[in-house]
């Protein structure tokens, strides 16, 4: 459809890409421009940090603020302790409350770098559901909530569908997900006047739930918002690379190799992701992506410095492009390299095993089928001997492993 939007939020949205489906273009627009709105994520605590599958969410809710709006980040404490099913083929572990805390420490550091929490009316709320959904008394939420839900329209969804279809259990405890995500909604629009909330599009069904509950219980009306599913022009899910998921938080992922990540997309993709990642004018977003040959090696720079800087800093980011051209044009060992240290109790050891410590590859046999393969360097000389062992004197100075001409790591001897 061709919608052209009032507000500021909803034009950037369309225009650098952020939009696959909303609710009502026109009622969220009109709302948008009389007054301040306040949208949620939620995001569940499953792992110790976000990875760049959610950093789409997360500049929504960046551009949401910098348009004059509220942003909410709901931290699902307690929906992590049922697991949401959506497009999954099996179940998700159970985490403890433990588990769960500790997770969502780790997550929160993310999101003081991309928006505001202050007391101002635009000033960012981060939640946690656990304070509603821990204390709900069964009954009366079967009573009160669960009568509002039709299980043949549950089972219609996408997400439930599409793992009956392939005869996977769906248990009855994630088949509880999608209400309690919905019951998030309503709490957040009766608690803070809560009107949109975004997700990517696989989160459809369960938006949609949240907005018919609000109406029968509250009579209010309110918006959904989602986001493409993106994938990389080559078909790869976005927040994976070679070497696993590219996390957010920096203990997690260094800075230089979230930066390399950026650095190594594929051609096709810099345009897209420059609208999407950066804040970068439109227009130059266009030139950069349409340059070609080894022009947009330069644009693609420009991308990495861009993203890092908001993700990891400034500094960060200088230092990581400092590092690449030392690394891949003078052929050194750049200071930032992701660096691995080998206590002088565990030397001897062998060259497969520093490969695996390294991250360079996923198991042993990953390790010796890349040196068989002639993809391993030892401080840039092929590696030809995967029964190589390395002692406390080879390590007298660093050793600079790689993985072909992208991925490489330092390994020296722990002081």
């Amino acid at each position: 459809m061709t919608y052209h939007p009032k507000s500021d939020f909803m034009a950037v949205m369309m225009q650098r890409g952020f939009l696959a489906d909303c609710t009502d273009y026109q009622g969220l627009d009109e709302a948008l421009t009389k007054g301040v709105v306040p949208g949620y994520i939620g995001f569940d605590a499953t792992a110790k940090s976000l990875h760049v599958g959610s950093l789409i969410q997360i500049m929504m809710l960046r551009w949401l603020q910098k348009t004059g709006h509220k942003p909410i980040t709901l931290m699902g404490g307690g929906t992590t302790k049922v697991g949401d099913p959506s497009f999954r083929a099996d179940e998700r572990p159970l985490l403890t409350p433990a588990q769960i805390d500790d997770n969502i420490s780790g997550i929160k550091q993310v999101f003081a770098k991309y928006i505001s929490y202050d007391d101002s009316a635009t000033g960012a709320l981060m939640l946690n559901n656990a304070e509603w959904l821990d204390s709900l008394n069964y009954l009366d939420f079967l009573r009160d909530i669960g009568r509002h839900f039709s299980v043949n329209r549950m089972l219609s969804f996408e997400s439930v569908k599409s793992r009956l279809d392939r005869e996977q259990s769906l248990s009855f405890l994630e088949f509880n997900y999608m209400i309690l995500q919905a019951y998030d909604f309503l709490e957040l629009n009766r608690r803070y006047g809560c009107l949109v909330q975004f997700g990517g599009s696989d989160q459809w069904g369960n938006i949609v739930n949240g907005i018919d509950l609000t109406r029968r219980v509250l009579d209010h009306e309110i918006f959904g918002l989602t986001s493409p599913l993106l994938t990389t022009s080559d078909g790869k899910k976005m927040g994976k690379s070679q070497d696993g998921a590219v996390w957010l938080n920096a203990d997690m992922r260094s800075p230089y190799e979230f930066w390399q990540f950026w650095r190594n997309t594929t051609d096709a993709d810099v345009g897209r992701f420059l609208k999407l990642y950066t804040e970068m004018d439109l227009d130059e977003c266009d030139r950069l992506g349409a340059l070609e040959g080894s022009e947009i090696n330069a644009a693609k720079i420009i991308l990495a410095n861009e993203i890092t800087t908001l993700c990891h800093g400034a500094e960060a980011a200088a230092a990581a492009e400092a590092t690449a051209k030392e690394v891949f044009e003078k052929g050194g060992i750049g200071d930032d390299l992701p660096t691995v240290e080998i206590a002088p109790s565990d030397l001897p050891v062998s060259i497969v095993q520093l490969i695996l410590r390294s991250g360079l590859a996923k198991s042993g046999k990953d390790a010796k089928r890349l040196i068989a393969e002639n993809g391993a360097k030892i401080d840039d000389q092929p590696l030809t001997n995967a029964g190589l062992m390395i002692d406390a004197a080879a390590l007298a100075s660093p050793i600079k492993l790689s993985a072909g001409k992208k991925r490489h790591a330092l390994v020296k001897l722990a002081d």
